[in-house]
């Protein structure tokens, strides 16, 4: 990782020992902290048991996931592409990721792909990518969106559904160790009410700021839990997946 004395907190932050978004708004926008929180939790949760040895960190900007991951892995190599919206201060190869990436066959045990698959215009190139330079053994850890609004326009292609993760896997032979939906409606009509919310004249971003917070506080009830974990299969906020090179 390029300039690693030099890393700074971005995206996600710690804060009382968990991994949540950032509250500043040049970061995460008012209106995206409730998924990012959720996001970086699952992260958090997986790093220690499936981070391991050399790690590539791909489209990963100002590299917000690395205090998550530093200690567990032995080295790590971060890449995004020339023009990402993140700065480039980190980054060890600059690499448009819908081409070739370049490193050997099995040169990696982690690898990393957060909130990135939907901007990959051509995704079978990437996983089948991804899986050459995996070693055997090696996993992927990975995150996308689903009931998202547009993002990063104009290079934001596609949603995936947990069928379409899970072809991906299949017809590379690798091992699905676990795929599961990031919240469920509660999350969604949170986030989208908070960004709708953020269009209001003069009091729009206190507005979001107030269904963001009671969102957060809803879905850690044991109400929230139980409406969240009832309606993510159909309704799922995005999707959280490990898989293993065999």
């Amino acid at each position: 990782m390029k300039n690693r004395d030099q890393w700074k907190e971005s995206k996600f932050v710690f804060r009382k020992g968990r991994l949540v978004a950032s509250s500043d708004p040049g970061e995460v926008s008012l209106s995206s902290r409730l998924i990012a929180t959720i996001v970086a939790g699952r992260y958090q949760d997986a790093f220690p048991v499936h981070g391991t040895g050399r790690l590539l960190d791909l489209g990963c900007g100002k590299v917000p996931l690395y205090a998550a991951y530093k200690e567990y892995v032995t080295e790590i190599i971060c890449v995004d592409w020339e023009n990402t919206l993140h700065g480039g201060e980190y980054l060890d190869r600059q690499v448009d990721l819908s081409n070739p990436l370049p490193f050997a066959d099995g040169e990696f045990d982690t690898i990393i792909l957060s909130d990135v698959l939907e901007h990959i215009s051509a995704p079978d190139n990437l996983w089948n990518e991804i899986v050459r330079i995996l070693a055997v053994g090696g996993k992927i850890i990975m995150n996308v969106p689903f009931y998202y609004c547009l993002h990063e326009q104009p290079h934001d292609y596609y949603r995936y559904t947990e069928f379409a993760l899970r072809r991906f896997v299949a017809n590379s032979n690798m091992t699905l160790i676990s795929l599961e939906p990031i919240g469920g409606a509660p999350e969604i009509l949170a986030d989208v009410a908070s960004k709708v919310a953020t269009r209001i004249p003069k009091v729009g971003r206190l507005v979001a700021r107030l269904i963001q917070f009671l969102g957060l506080w809803f879905v850690k009830t044991k109400l929230g839990r139980r409406i969240s974990s009832a309606t993510a299969a159909d309704f799922p906020f995005g999707y959280f997946m490990i898989a293993q090179k065999s």
